[in-house]
């Protein structure tokens, strides 16, 4: 069975969780089908595990153009690369317009993943600009026309079906992202965490993420001025979407840091052996996302022990147990796509005291992190993954 993947990331190049799901779904088919990928960006290694790698940029000529545009143009630069395929399988919307095509070229299957939806990203405007309106029909062609689309949580799945409500519910499938827990697991040396300005013999609440607005990181600034005193805020933040919501932010640390100080702001990517350190010795993991489809940073913080506080939306309770692996906190939100709060204030103020409650009960937020190690190794694997990613590639291929 040749199965060819289409995502924009793929290492080295990964910034999200669509990424990391992409690199290690592969790492595991390319053993067991003959697996091709197709990604944006830099020139790689042919090989990745075993499966074939083929790397595509926009056409020349679109080197002025929108960004969505010259996502289309390196789509249709794929096309030739994708005959010969038994499924073809794509990643986020970036890719989802390769695999509608090549199925329409081809005659075959296509399964695209969904890792996050563009009506329940409306933000996304302020960065694409008219690019938007583009990507947001090139989601909803290829879901509608899709063999199958996989949800990456049934809370994704539910956002899937209310978003599209022309797609067929016995096509969308539930097969949860996952992670390699022995790539991450706890690290009890400091030596990183030192370098990076963090001490670890005071308490921390850390957040890894992009800064986007479905992060919700301007809650957890906000929250974080409730804190107690001495406890260290470590934000090891990604590039902002936009030059409003890097202002915002940049003005809430300024802030945060006249007020309380103890802020630790690492803007780039970490290597994994500093992020899994900082990890490790963090107090409290804090995830404040008004959208999450599942949150595979929560998955990483947990597999290095720690406790996670997290909003309970999306497919993040299917991570998270609350009570058990951390605290869930109650988010009540509007309806028209963007995520918000209906009380921002109260969101705050209620993320502040889960995260002092376990930041005052060191023990309690040890056993939290204790448990989520072992949810992570028991629940989130990717051979099982992977398992059942191919059942339905199986039973796309049976139907046709």
């Amino acid at each position: 069975m040749r199965i060819d993947i289409v995502t924009k990331e793929f290492p080295p190049e990964i910034y999200g969780g669509a990424g990391v799901h992409v690199a290690e779904l592969s790492r595991v088919l390319a053993s067991q089908v003959d697996l091709r990928v197709h990604c944006f960006g830099a020139e790689r290694s042919p090989d990745y595990h075993g499966a074939t790698v083929s790397t595509y940029r926009p056409p020349a000529e679109l080197n002025r153009s929108n960004a969505a545009v010259q996502t289309f143009g390196t789509d249709l630069a794929m096309l030739d690369g994708l005959a010969g395929a038994d499924v073809v399988h794509s990643h986020t919307w970036y890719a989802n317009m390769a695999g509608h095509l090549a199925s329409l070229l081809y005659g075959v299957p296509h399964v695209l993943s969904a890792h996050s939806l563009e009506p329940l990203r409306p933000w996304k405007a302020e960065q694409l600009g008219g690019g938007y309106a583009l990507s947001s029909w090139a989601e909803r062609t290829s879901y509608e026309a899709a063999a199958a689309v996989i949800a990456v949580s049934h809370g994704m799945r539910a956002d899937i079906l209310r978003s599209y409500p022309d797609v067929d519910p016995d096509k969308v499938q539930v097969v949860h992202n996952g992670i390699d827990v022995s790539l991450w697991e706890r690290d009890a040396n400091h030596d990183a965490v030192r370098r990076l300005g963090i001490d670890p013999d005071r308490p921390s609440v850390v957040f890894v993420g992009r800064n986007t607005r479905q992060k919700g990181v301007p809650y957890l600034l906000r929250a974080a001025a409730l804190l107690e005193p001495g406890v260290q805020l470590v934000l090891c933040l990604g590039a902002a979407d936009t030059p409003e919501l890097a202002a915002e932010t940049a003005q809430l640390i300024a802030e945060l840091e006249a007020k309380r100080g103890s802020v630790v702001l690492i803007e780039r990517m970490l290597p994994r052996n500093e992020l899994i350190q900082v990890l490790s010795t963090a107090t409290v993991f804090a995830c404040p996302s008004i959208y999450e489809p599942l949150g595979i940073v929560n998955l990483e913080a947990m597999a290095c022990g720690a406790a996670v506080v997290a909003s309970a939306t999306g497919g993040i309770p299917e991570v998270v147990d609350d009570g058990v692996t951390g605290t869930l906190v109650p988010l009540d939100q509007v309806t028209d796509g963007t995520g918000i709060p209906l009380d921002p204030e109260r969101f705050v103020a209620d993320f502040a005291a889960a995260v002092n409650a376990l930041v005052a009960d060191p023990d309690r937020a040890r056993r939290m992190g204790g448990a989520g190690r072992r949810r992570a190794e028991e629940h989130f694997s990717w051979d099982s993954i992977a398992e059942s990613t191919l059942e339905v590639y199986r039973s796309v291929i049976h139907r046709t």
